[in-house]
């Protein structure tokens, strides 16, 4: 059965045109995908990522077993109130998720799932626990909202309290604050800065309206797509998902080889695959003419296939189409991709192509 956030009536009423997405009816775009994708480069936009899931995970052993699930290492957060990036593993080495992970005080920490994973997620943490001292609380009482753009910093004011909205304002990348008034990460999934909210359902409400009514547009699914693929960002089941590792989604820096006797889930796969050498590695291409990047087109040299577009887009910042794809290593000097069945030249372009408004690549002849 199709599920709705708390925000649905919202955007319904805003005139949002609605699509299931992991089992979610989510607003697509409110009436421009382009320009919504525009307001936030150039300024600020309200997503409803609600769909989303919140799990805390508390317990003496909550970061002895946080070490062992993820390729990442939850020690690196030294003091509370800052936050980490990490691909869950199966033992092959395979990414069944990717999701970032919140130090909140000793033996407690919050994780956000991607939507389509956090049951599947949830039942593989729990199924790791064995004798270990934790306790799992899925949190459907709260909702989320990503605050993103430019102009971010200053519409925190729309909502929080002027002291609130001061310290959020000093949050480094990947720092976070909780307190009554919510709790808010300088995170995002858009490569410009930002803010991620966790609230009660009816704070949800309120602080959403606010930000709308106070003029900041709301943002839809579709230039959520745009934004993070201009941005270089993966999505799960599309440029990873259980049969690509980290080494070769372009995830290799999320994985903590040290200390080496921390004994995480796939680290045996991933330092087998290490030594052997990785065949296919994930980049970025740009469609050299005319034409859009879609998944699933396939890339060429000559008539020897060498890899599949994973995701490919028109980019609104750029004006040309960009991707991402995984290629067979050594990939060759020149490709091309096949759509409709013509073959077009795609040049090699690491991601990401924007980075917080400044593009990183050349514009396409």
């Amino acid at each position: 059965m199709t599920q709705k956030t708390p925000l649905y009536g919202l955007h319904e009423r805003l005139g949002a045109k609605l699509i299931d997405f992991s089992g979610y009816l989510m607003p697509l775009h409110y009436g421009s995908q382009l320009d919504e994708h525009h307001h936030v480069r150039r300024g600020v936009g309200i997503f409803d990522v609600s769909h989303m899931g919140i799990v805390d995970i508390e317990g003496e052993d909550a970061g002895a077993l946080l070490r062992r699930l993820l390729a990442n290492d939850v020690a690196k957060l030294r003091n509370p109130g800052r936050a980490l990036y990490s691909c869950l593993l199966n033992p092959a080495g395979g990414v069944l998720d990717d999701l970032i992970v919140y130090y909140r005080e000793p033996g407690r920490y919050r994780l956000v799932l991607n939507a389509s994973r956090k049951e599947a997620d949830t039942d593989w943490m729990r199924s790791e626990v064995r004798t270990l001292r934790v306790r799992f609380e899925p949190r459907a009482d709260l909702g989320l909202l990503a605050l993103q753009g430019p102009g971010a910093q200053e519409a925190l004011k729309i909502v929080f309290t002027p002291g609130f909205a001061e310290r959020l304002a000093a949050l480094k990348p990947f720092a976070f604050l909780e307190n009554e008034e919510g709790f808010v990460a300088r995170t995002g999934y858009t490569g410009e800065d930002g803010f991620e909210i966790a609230l009660p359902q009816a704070r949800l409400t309120q602080a959403f309206s606010a930000w709308v009514d106070a003029g900041v547009p709301p943002i839809g699914l579709g230039a959520r797509d745009t934004l993070r693929l201009e941005a270089g960002l993966n999505l799960y089941g599309q440029d990873m998902d259980e049969t690509t590792s980290p080494l070769e989604s372009n995830l290799a820096w999320t994985v903590a080889w040290d200390p080496a006797e921390r004994d995480f889930i796939g680290r045996k796969a991933l330092e087998q695959e290490r030594q052997r050498g990785v065949t296919r590695l994930l980049t970025g291409v740009v469609l050299a003419g005319p034409g859009v990047l879609r998944s699933h087109q396939e890339l060429r040299e000559g008539e020897r296939n060498i890899g599949l577009i994973t995701s490919g887009s028109f980019a609104p910042t750029l004006g040309f189409s960009i991707g991402l794809a995984r290629v067979q290593e050594p990939r060759p000097a020149h490709a091309k991709v096949v759509i409709r069945d013509r073959a077009l030249e795609v040049r090699w372009q690491p991601p990401p192509f924007v980075k917080q408004g400044r593009v990183l690549v050349p514009r396409a002849d």
